[in-house]
């Protein structure tokens, strides 16, 4: 046997609709609850809390102008407040997929705040003629530009406030890498293949720019979403609402929130595109792209142990394997790259809903507005987990430093002595024949050991090479100059030693690597 549910009834301009009993919504949300059954999924809470807000400070300019009753206002805004603070967020039902405008959320809202409001003015719920949705809670306002406001402010509230201090305390752990690892050396990659030398210091402080970077641009979307639609009403006119009311209700809101949040230059352009959430979107996935870069880095250094790169090691927060004993997978990394994926895809739709503005209106302002705010919580959540996680905790291992000496880009730093062709012949028969490049320097160059040590010092080639001095002596070929060195070292004088201040070899002409 199944029990009816208690209902009430409620009716709007389209006739009557049953009600569960113990709703605070109306008769437009129970019709988009009908409506739209389409993905559970709804608007999260930082947006709820900018919609309260929003309708919080709107019936204080509205009582302040003698168009709202006072006691009514009262009650309005006990209710909104109680919406910006989360207490009935179990009221906002209708699905993310709905009427484009997001009409049957801001309906859902004004019809939560009048049946609460009647509440605690003493009525009872539905009584329209006391607190009316539209008439009261909704006045000076449309769902046309209160949705895009409320989207603003949410967004702008969550870059601000959670997004950019988690890259910052990120960023933080990334400097303090670079300064411990200053002195490690390791082998520098150029198109996944062994190249010159860096140190691991240099490797973070490149993450570390690139998230200062990424900062940059969230902090410049973040200017773009401060100006907000509110005040344009239906179609960017200001139809129904006074023309100072957008600017008095938007310096309460800044008050409360902390935020810098104005009106728009233009309603209608603020109304009819999706420009500002595009603009913040492509920063969140230039975030994305940042953290993918940096995570990535990072588990190829971290791969093997034994049979991969292992020039860091991750801590190790849970087994890797269902099968393999002992087996630690980088799983903070993979997290974090999984929510850059979402967020690259979420950008899509963004862009996709921007370019659905038709004359006077945006129709696709709830899925723009969730999967922003969907990938501003994202961002922050895994870059904190994946720093106290997994970046605080990396160590060197000796792997780094062990493998510069065998590895061919060590033959660089040759050039500026034996020439480029020689240098590449002494890389070669390294590779050919497993010795390292200072073994077939010493033979092929007659360089001796100390003079190599010098050349093919690691650490000094992840610096600027110092600045030639002048000289009056002619240029000689790089093969020549070798051999006056291998003669010089024989005892023999040779060519070079007029000039030669064994150290930085001035007159030698020094190419770049193009």
């Amino acid at each position: 046997m199944t029990l009816m549910k208690p209902y009430r009834t409620e009716h709007d301009s389209l006739g009557a609709v049953k009600i569960p009993l113990d709703a605070y919504w109306g008769a437009s949300t129970q019709r988009a609850v009908e409506n739209f059954p389409v993905s559970g999924l709804r608007f999260p809470r930082p947006f709820i809390r900018a919609l309260g807000l929003i309708k919080l400070h709107a019936a204080e300019v509205n009582q302040e102008t003698g168009e709202l009753d006072k006691v009514v206002a009262r009650a309005i805004k006990q209710a909104a407040q109680e919406v910006a603070d989360g207490v009935l967020d179990d009221q906002f039902v209708v699905d993310i997929f709905q009427t484009g405008s997001g009409t049957s959320t801001n309906m859902n809202a004004n019809e939560v705040i009048a049946n609460r409001a009647l509440e605690i003015y003493g009525g009872t719920r539905g009584d329209r003629d006391l607190i009316h949705p539209n008439d009261h809670v909704n006045m000076g306002q449309s769902s046309n530009d209160v949705i895009p406001t409320a989207t603003h402010v949410a967004a702008l509230a969550e870059i601000t406030n959670t997004l950019i201090p988690a890259l910052e305390r990120l960023r933080a752990s990334l400097r303090a890498k670079q300064r411990k690892f200053r002195k490690v050396i390791k082998t520098g990659r150029t198109h996944l293949q062994d190249a010159t030398p860096v140190t691991l210091g240099q490797e973070f402080s490149g993450y570390s720019a690139q998230v200062t970077g990424a900062i940059q641009q969230l902090r410049a979307a973040g200017r773009a979403l401060s100006a907000v639609a509110l005040g344009g009403t239906a179609v960017g006119t200001g139809l129904n609402t006074r023309a100072d009311f957008a600017g008095r209700v938007l310096a309460r809101l800044s008050k409360d929130t902390g935020l810098r949040i104005r009106e728009t230059a233009n309603h209608f352009q603020a109304q009819a595109t999706l420009d500002a959430l595009v603009t913040a979107s492509g920063a969140l996935k230039l975030t994305a792209v940042t953290l993918t870069k940096i995570a990535n880095d990072i588990r190829w250094m971290a791969c093997g142990p034994r049979a991969g790169f292992g020039e860091v090691t991750l801590p190790a927060v849970q087994p890797g394997s269902s099968i393999m004993p002992g087996k630690v997978n980088p799983v903070m990394a993979e997290s974090l790259l999984q929510v850059c994926a979402q967020v690259v895809g979420n950008d899509a739709t963004i862009t996709l809903a921007g370019q659905s503005g038709n004359f006077e209106l945006n129709v696709m302002q709830p899925v723009a507005a969730y999967n922003l705010l969907q990938s501003i919580a994202l961002l922050a959540t895994a870059s904190e987990g994946f720093r106290a996680r997994c970046l605080d905790g990396i160590t060197a291992t000796r792997q780094g430093p062990e493998l510069v000496e065998s590895g061919l880009g060590l033959a660089t730093a040759l050039v500026p002595h034996v020439g480029y062709d020689w240098a590449a012949e002494i890389a070669k028969e390294a590779q050919a024949t497993g010795q390292t490049v200072r073994a077939v320097a010493l033979k092929k160059t007659g360089m001796s050991e100390e003079k190599l040590a010098a050349v093919l010092d690691p650490m000094k080639m992840t610096v600027p090479s110092p600045a030639p001095a002048a000289s009056s002596c002619q240029p000689i070929s790089h093969r020549a100059r070798a051999l006056a060195v291998w003669e010089d070292e024989g005892g023999r004088p040779g060519p070079a030693d007029a000039c030669d201040d064994d150290t930085t070899d001035p007159y030698i002409d020094i190419g770049g690597e193009g």
